[in-house]
């Protein structure tokens, strides 16, 4: 099979305006196992959205934007359940970024035979493929962005923001998460942002200015994340798998500490994830572990143990045809830089 052959068949984003998971979920409130976890999980959001200074941040890490969530988190921003994200550069810049460019993912094989794809140029992730030469253009356009903007030190978030600024004039998909979270004045931080094609691009723009030259300082994003914890009277946190993204949104209750300011621990917190607890990590802890380090109170947690392309759509689902957003005030946190 050739490169045409493989690239052909596309994912679709799921539209959770087009189906109601109400009834799946109140059906699993009345289960066991995973599906009354995922129902609970479901009404500790609707406690988040219905709490009017709750806080709700949305940490991403792995690969669901590029299997098919990307259109579910848009549109839990658009519609007033995100109030903050802290994600992976992959997330941002090579699933989401790629597309507002008007670049797609494919349906693949989790069996394709690796050194074949890699003689075409194609990446897969799991079963899903993406194309190496149009990825080297998310590259080269982060390199264009960083060469037009001023010469100094930004938090991934001020990055983010310039990318955002430049797709309303420039992206081909118009509803891509980083354009809806400019125009929402949604914060997106990404604290390993050079862990992606973020990085190919900024490395090349370095390279080529050795003497002054635009870096990313995850110090400055740390301090902006935990600037807003500290004006936030409630916070909650729905988290996509793990890592840095789950541990960085959890630490800057510690770090609002460090600073000298008493914060509350995080109110809420959902973590969906198939990460083992047993060697210690399960991405970065349990909710309840996380309380010991004085992260996450207990009171409304829940761990979802789930491939998350499962879980988010029915949660996403039933939050938005429950409406309970439609109360909200948007946060702008974005406002406060």
């Amino acid at each position: 099979m050739n490169k045409k052959d493989l690239l052909k068949d596309v994912i679709e984003h799921i539209d959770i305006k087009s189906f109601d998971s109400a009834p799946i979920i109140n059906a699993m409130r009345n289960m066991s196992f995973t599906s009354r976890d995922i129902a609970t999980a479901a009404d500790i959001y609707t406690r988040m959205l219905q709490e009017k200074d709750c806080t709700v941040f949305l940490t991403l890490a792995g690969s669901t934007s590029a299997g098919g969530c990307m259109q579910v988190y848009v549109d839990m921003i658009k519609n007033n359940m995100i109030d903050v994200i802290v994600a992976t550069g992959a997330s941002i810049v090579d699933m989401d970024f790629f597309e507002a460019l008007g670049f797609k993912h494919y349906k693949g094989s989790a069996y394709a035979d690796d050194k074949k794809l890699r003689s075409l140029y194609i990446d897969r992730i799991y079963d899903t493929y993406i194309d190496e030469e149009e990825l080297q253009q998310c590259d080269n356009t982060i390199y264009h962005i960083a060469n037009s903007l001023e010469k100094r030190p930004y938090s991934s978030r001020e990055f983010i923001y310039e990318m955002g600024k430049w797709l309303v004039n420039n992206s081909v998909k118009k509803d891509s998460l980083i354009q809806t979270a400019y125009e929402k004045k949604v914060p997106i931080f990404c604290p390993a942002f050079s862990d992606s094609s973020a990085g190919f691009g900024l490395v090349k723009h370095q390279w080529e200015n050795p003497e002054k030259h635009i870096s990313i300082d995850s110090v400055k994003d740390f301090r902006e994340l935990t600037m807003i914890k500290i004006n936030a009277p409630v916070t909650g946190l729905f988290m996509i798998g793990g890592g840095v993204p789950k541990n960085f949104a959890q630490d800057t209750v510690i770090c609002a500490e460090t600073l000298g300011y008493e914060v509350p621990m995080h109110k809420y917190a959902i973590q969906i994830t198939v990460a083992d607890v047993r060697d210690g990590a399960c991405s970065s802890s349990t909710l309840r572990e996380a309380s010991s380090w004085g992260k996450v109170d207990t009171l409304y947690e829940q761990m979802v143990y789930a491939e998350a392309t499962t879980v988010v759509p029915l949660i996403g689902s039933y939050l938005y045809h429950k409406g309970d957003w439609k109360n909200r005030k948007e946060k702008k946190w974005a406002d406060i830089f």
